[in-house]
């Protein structure tokens, strides 16, 4: 080979040696695409017959979907040189039965003075790509697998996340409970001993009253008893709902019920607890017939009312309005008692706050919690505004 890349015809014998032995295929075309000498080895891997190829045009060699083959023939012929062809692109060559397989072509130009030619060697590459296309396929499951893995990883993160935080709810949970547990022994060592103080040594007097027959003092202490029952029933009360609220065992069961009617009766319960001429008074607007929860509702207004006899001086009046709309229902418990101070006003809805002004005043510091939790499962919402000294205003609106 010169330093053009051109083979020179020298020493025939090598020639020959090369084109019977070689292991690849081998093959001679002149400047008019003609087959001029092609090897035993070409021969076997296109299926054709000794000799068979000689003369044929070299297209009949390559598929014909590729068409444009004599053009580049052509284009190399005026400027040959040696070179491997197809480069960024897949050769295949076409057997004789029309099978078409891979291949992997280099050409090299020579001159001869019968002529210019171009030797192609020819390599069947089926099994290289063979075993490409399984490595690729190979790799492409390995990276489906590594996908799939890393979902799964990622799926099971995203589980422990929510089972971490799903924990960390159901400890603070626990915590809270715990918390409300050690609060009401405190509060019940606290606060059911006043009034079983009270019934215990009324019990005695109301007896000694009996034997002096003094009818006056008597009634005074069974007076006195009865407040103090009715004290403890609300502070169990209170707890009861509070636990019921935390297991989540309450649930908005809305009825046809008439609203006028049921405040009224509730007034006429609630007023046992008013003290030294105090009043309440009733107003409605509306239709009288609604559908809501009762025993929420009850819960909600009993509290209410209760509280404002509770926190409203000798003589005061509550007053409950009660308005019906096209939506939703507006009720407000109204009385003119101590007030909130701006301060307490920021704690009003918390557990076990009690106001600063209300300290000697027997309760549980849950009932207006219980109220907001009670509105909000009816999905309302319960509002106020208060004065210190000037009396506390209570809306609670229910859509229907």
């Amino acid at each position: 080979m010169n330093r053009n890349g051109k083979i020179k015809m020298e020493g025939k014998e090598g020639i020959d040696a090369l084109f019977l032995y070689a292991t690849e295929g081998i093959l001679a075309v002149n400047d008019k695409g003609e087959i001029t000498r092609v090897n035993p080895s070409a021969e076997r891997l296109f299926g054709y017959e000794k000799d068979e190829l000689i003369g044929k045009k070299i297209e009949v060699l390559i598929p014909k979907r590729f068409s444009n083959h004599i053009d580049q023939r052509e284009k190399f012929s005026h400027n040959p040189h040696a070179r491997s062809m197809g480069a960024g692109m897949e050769l295949y060559g076409c057997k004789k039965n029309g099978t078409e397989f891979p291949v992997e072509i280099s050409l090299s130009p020579y001159s001869a003075s019968h002529g210019k030619f171009v030797i192609a060697f020819i390599i069947d590459i089926t099994i290289r790509k063979l075993a490409e296309e399984k490595l690729k396929n190979y790799s492409a499951e390995l990276a489906r697998q590594v996908k799939n893995r890393t979902l799964i990883l990622e799926e099971a993160i995203v589980e422990l996340e929510n089972t971490k935080k799903d924990l960390k709810k159901a400890l603070d949970k626990e915590k809270d409970l715990n918390e409300l547990k050690s609060r009401f022994v405190s509060m019940a060592s606290h606060e059911f001993r006043t009034p079983l103080t009270t019934m215990l040594s009324s019990l005695s007097l109301v007896t000694k009253y009996g034997e002096l027959n003094d009818k006056e003092n008597q009634l005074k202490h069974v007076g006195k008893i009865k407040t103090s029952i009715n004290n403890l029933t609300d502070i169990l009360n209170d707890f009861l709902s509070v636990s019921k609220l935390e297991e989540g065992k309450i649930e908005n069961m809305p009825e046809e019920m008439n609203l006028k009617t049921f405040i009224s009766d509730i007034i006429s319960e609630v007023n046992a607890l008013a003290v030294n001429g105090q009043k309440i008074t009733m107003k409605y607007s509306g239709n009288e017939v609604v559908s809501l929860d009762k025993k929420l509702l009850k819960n909600v207004l009993f509290n209410l009312i209760s509280n404002a006899i509770k926190f409203s001086h000798e003589g005061g009046v509550i007053e409950v309005a009660a308005q019906v709309l096209n939506s939703s229902v507006k009720i407000l418990v109204k009385d003119n008692g101590i007030g909130i101070s701006e301060e307490d006003q920021k704690h009003l809805f918390e557990r076990f706050f009690r106001g600063g002004n209300a300290t000697h005043i027997q309760g549980t510091g849950l009932g207006l919690n219980i109220v907001e939790k009670y509105a909000e499962q009816m999905n309302g919402s319960v509002d106020f505004e208060s004065e210190e000294n000037k009396g506390t205003t209570f809306t609670i609106i229910i859509p229907q």
